[in-house]
C-alpha cells in the first residue's frame, strides 16, 4: 500500500469502500462543526464569550478546512504529508473539544473515525 492524494471528487475511483469513507468524512467534517460549537458555548467564561467561541471555532476551522482541504480541490494546496497532518489536526480539534466539554468517550469515537477516514482516503489500494 502506498500514500496518495485522493484528488478533486470528481476525479476519483469509486468503490464501495470510498463510497463509505466519503460518507464518513462529510459526517466527521458536519461533526467538527458540531463539537466545535458546542465547545465554544460550553465555555464558562461568561455568555458573551461563550457565543463569540460558538460562531468563532467552527468558522476558523471551516475557512481552514476550505482554504487547504476542500474536496473540490483546495485553494492553496499543501504536499501530501502537509495535508494529512492538517486533516489530522484540525479534525483532532474536534476530538479535543468533545473531550473538554466533558464528553470524553464521544471524543475518543470521533478521533479513532478520523484515524480511520484518513488512512482509507490516502491509501492507495
Amino acid at each position: 500500500m502506498r500514500i496518495v492524494r485522493p484528488g478533486p471528487v470528481s476525479g476519483r475511483s469509486w468503490t464501495p469502500v470510498t463510497v463509505v469513507n466519503a460518507g464518513l468524512a462529510f459526517a466527521l467534517e458536519l461533526g467538527l462543526l458540531a463539537a466545535l460549537g458546542y465547545w465554544g458555548a460550553c465555555t464558562g467564561a461568561g455568555p458573551a464569550v461563550s457565543v463569540l467561541s460558538a460562531i468563532a471555532a467552527p468558522a476558523l476551522a471551516a475557512t481552514v478546512w476550505g482554504l487547504f482541504l476542500a474536496a473540490g480541490g483546495p485553494r492553496f494546496p499543501l504536499p501530501v504529508a502537509g495535508e494529512i497532518a492538517l486533516k489530522l489536526a484540525v479534525l483532532g480539534t474536534g476530538a479535543l473539544a468533545l473531550y473538554a466539554a466533558g464528553h470524553p468517550a464521544p471524543g475518543v469515537v470521533f478521533g479513532g473515525l478520523a484515524l480511520l477516514s484518513v488512512a482509507v482516503e490516502y491509501t492507495e489500494r
